[in-house]
């Protein structure tokens, strides 16, 4: 029974103690919508659109985006009721230990930290491709063996030894983010505010670049049709579209792992 264990709503409402552990405000309005915004236009924007698009749902990925929106919209408004009634820190796990217990808070709290893992390690790599090949354009060639994980899986062999030895451009970044973050997280606010602002003069450029290159003809047919197997374009492409750009919206619920009760 105490696994399940709910801790009370009164105690979230109370003020901490002049002795008690809280968090110090440092964050203001503008530093919240960077950093949701930061944390959605990433890795998933720049690669995950042209996959859709080439292999589920052809030219209504723009369907898929839109189905995606309302769903994280509707996530994202779940997350604003839930940090204004429990405005403390923690996101998810706070949430699910006053509504639901411990044990099925711990749950949720290792299922995040899986997550996060799993998704700073894809962004990691991701970023050490693009690093990597910034770096050839200029003549500078890395070895393989520092650029890439030491096991790699593909279909035909499973689980193998790729022969090289640490994607080293992938922990430096990790650990150069680390080291930002233990500096302050003022200091991080304020370099996600020069990151935002670059990549969203980025996007702005690559529309106003990619204009004069639009041909309306790729947009025949808008929907494809299905090839026979689900997922292969067709209605069923636009959904299953749908759920692989789902990841381009994943970071808005970062916005609520930030709120703390006024201090």
């Amino acid at each position: 029974k105490s696994l399940f264990l709910r801790k009370p709503m009164k105690n979230v409402d109370e003020a901490p103690t002049e002795n008690g552990h809280h968090l110090k405000r440092h964050l203001r309005s503008i530093h919240l919508i960077a950093i949701g915004i930061g944390a959605i236009i990433g890795a998933g924007i720049f690669v995950i659109t042209g996959q859709a698009a080439a292999i589920y749902a052809g030219p209504a990925v723009v369907i898929s985006f839109l189905i995606a929106a309302i769903i994280c919209m509707l996530a994202g408004l779940c997350y604003a009721e839930l940090s204004s009634m429990i405005p403390i820190s923690g996101g998810s796990y706070s949430y699910s230990y006053v509504a639901m217990g411990e044990f099925p808070a711990w749950m949720v709290g290792w299922a995040l930290m899986m997550q996060l893992l799993v998704s700073a390690s894809t962004v990691a790599v991701g970023w050490s491709g693009y690093f990597v090949s910034f770096l050839r354009d200029f003549g500078v060639h890395l070895p393989t063996s520092l650029t890439q994980a030491p096991f790699a899986y593909d279909s035909t062999n499973g689980l193998f030894f790729s022969g090289a030895f640490l994607n080293i451009p992938a922990l430096l970044i990790v650990v150069l983010l680390g080291l930002l973050v233990t500096i302050g997280i003022r200091a991080a606010a304020y370099f996600n505010n020069a990151m935002v602002a670059i990549k969203l003069a980025t996007i702005i450029l690559f529309m106003i670049i990619g204009i004069p290159f639009i041909n309306a003809e790729n947009w025949t047919p808008f929907i494809p049709e299905n090839t026979g197997h689900f997922g292969d374009f067709g209605v069923s492409g636009i959904l299953r579209g749908a759920g692989l750009v789902f990841f381009a919206y994943i970071g808005f619920d970062t916005i609520s792992t930030l709120a703390d009760r006024k201090s």
